[in-house]
């Protein structure tokens, strides 16, 4: 995969590469991943895409892959685990705001019997596929991650504001920000 023209902001390292080359912008429609994404997103909130991607395994195995079922159910105990945790961000406020996050997940999956289904309802299913020329041209925000923030929010969620909202769009390919000149325009 050398040789090839990348979105620059990957190409930090290899992790960052990788990244970029198989999951970035690719469309998610699974509860799971988007809940694991979700999750992510809200610890990266005031921090770096790096930082918690460098930890993502470490957040894997804290929190039992993820799996929102059981992450909704964690006792006091289990979040004073999380705490100690040296492998992931420890910042309580996150990781309550996780519990509360797979709550609300699941009264969305009740509601539209899946949160894939309610999240790409506000892009009609399909990716918006942006004409970027430069990372400079890659916005932080739009008015729909607005609307999607405040509609999280009036369901329960914590930590979506629209920046970190549309860099869940982004990842999970509800909006495609990789530049005109980058390889995967042409897969």
């Amino acid at each position: 995969m050398e040789n090839k023209t990348r979105c620059a902001w990957c190409e930090k390292d290899d992790l960052y590469r990788k990244y970029h080359d198989e999951e970035w912008g690719i469309p998610v429609y699974d509860d799971a991943k988007l809940f694991e994404f979700l999750t992510l997103e809200t610890f990266q909130a005031g921090l770096s895409w790096y930082t918690v991607l460098a930890k993502r395994e470490h957040f894997r195995l804290a929190f039992d892959n993820f799996d929102y079922k059981k992450i909704v159910n964690y006792s006091e105990d289990k979040i004073q685990e999380l705490l100690l945790n040296p492998g992931i961000i420890r910042n309580k406020l996150k990781v309550r705001a996780t519990i509360s996050n797979a709550l609300a997940f699941m009264k969305v999956q009740e509601e539209f019997g899946s949160f894939s289904k309610y999240i790409w309802g506000f892009v009609d299913g399909k990716p918006i596929n942006n004409k970027l020329q430069s990372l400079k041209d890659i916005p932080a925000t739009t008015p729909l991650s607005d609307a999607i923030s405040k509609d999280l929010k009036k369901r329960g969620f914590k930590f979506v504001g629209s920046t970190v909202v549309y860099a869940h769009m982004q990842a999970t390919g509800m909006v495609n920000d990789h530049i005109e000149s980058c390889w995967t325009r042409a897969q």
